[in-house]
């Protein structure tokens, strides 16, 4: 039976956090900006080291954009920091028309997304942000999977020419990825390879996609895990390349079931390969104020909830290949 370990737990904005200060010493035209939140998004390692590339914009999001927009067609290559919530919905207007209009070297970088924000609720608990963005030309949209990650996408999106959507969160979370890692933009990593099933998973459900695949094998299933932490641009030949061999595919996310991750998948799935797909997100409605590991589960984002997907995919792929 196959079985993943983790080293310890550890929040992925913290990760940001270090990867933004590696970053802003390898490149002196890296600068930070923060709407009020410099302790959340862990940016105050960047603001010590370097207080002259650091910018307070205070709670303006709409002028951080624009301040960020202004700053790159400079030369500098700004990370603005806040909420998911703030960094997307409220300032959508400023990335569309400022940043990806105009394809401006401008990274966003978006912390407590998803259900796992806990205690904040709903209001907080940014569940649409990967559809806003990765419907717009010219954006990079990254969802990496643990601290050692978020660190690295940091590090390698100050080196990517044009926007970027970096979405990351609260909680402390298993650390499963290797230390000082290279992040290859838009290559989906194969975690573990299986012939029954796909699991596809994004962010922190990576590590729960993982721990499905362990029950699977109990079962006698043997499944394919791919961590696809670059939304847009897709890895494509990945995808396909699995579920050409397994025929089937679950995918994980911690985002609405429309517009997300899930979606990217299935339309390249109807257009290279019809298969039966499950997805395994928020169904259409809001998230509530609970412990993280416990809001999961009742959204149906668990391990098990992953194993209950991929058992009906499966059945799904039998009927279709005996009809």
């Amino acid at each position: 039976m196959k079985k993943f370990t983790f080293t310890e737990k550890k929040d992925t904005r913290s990760g940001f956090g270090e990867g933004l200060l590696e970053a802003g010493r390898n490149d002196k035209n890296v600068v930070a900006l923060c709407a009020d939140l410099t302790g959340s998004l862990k940016m105050d390692a960047f603001k010590k080291e370097f207080p002259d590339r650091f910018f307070q914009t205070g709670i303006a999001e709409a002028n951080m954009m624009g301040i960020a927009a202004g700053l790159a067609t400079a030369g500098k290559i700004p990370f603005t920091g806040t909420f998911a919530n703030f960094s997307t919905g409220r300032v959508y207007d400023q990335i569309r028309q400022s940043i990806a209009y105009s394809d401006k070297n401008v990274k966003i970088c978006a912390s407590h997304c998803g259900l796992t924000l806990g205690e904040d609720g709903a209001t907080h608990q940014m569940l649409e942000d990967i559809g806003m963005m990765r419907m717009l030309p010219n954006m990079t949209v990254i969802s990496p999977c643990d601290f050692n990650q978020t660190k690295a996408a940091a590090i390698a999106i100050a080196r990517h020419h044009g926007p970027v959507y970096l979405r990351f969160g609260r909680p402390a979370w298993p650390v499963f990825s290797p230390a000082n890692q290279k992040f290859e933009i838009g290559k989906a990593e194969m975690l573990s390879k299986g012939n029954d099933v796909t699991l596809i998973a994004t962010g922190h459900l990576v590590w729960y996609a993982l721990k499905a695949s362990e029950i699977l094998s109990e079962r006698g299933i043997d499944a394919e895990v791919i961590n696809l932490h670059t939304i847009k641009p897709l890895d494509e030949k990945a995808i396909l390349q699995s579920v050409m061999k397994t025929h089937c595919a679950v995918t994980a996310e911690e985002h609405q079931m429309f517009g997300g991750m899930g979606d990217a998948v299935c339309q390249v799935l109807a257009r290279h390969y019809p298969s039966p797909v499950e997805v395994v997100a928020v169904k259409d409605t809001f998230g509530e104020s609970g412990k993280p590991e416990e809001l999961l589960v009742k959204y149906g984002l668990s391990p098990e909830a992953m194993v209950l997907a991929a058992e009906k995919v499966m059945a799904r792929k039998k009927a279709e290949l005996q009809a």
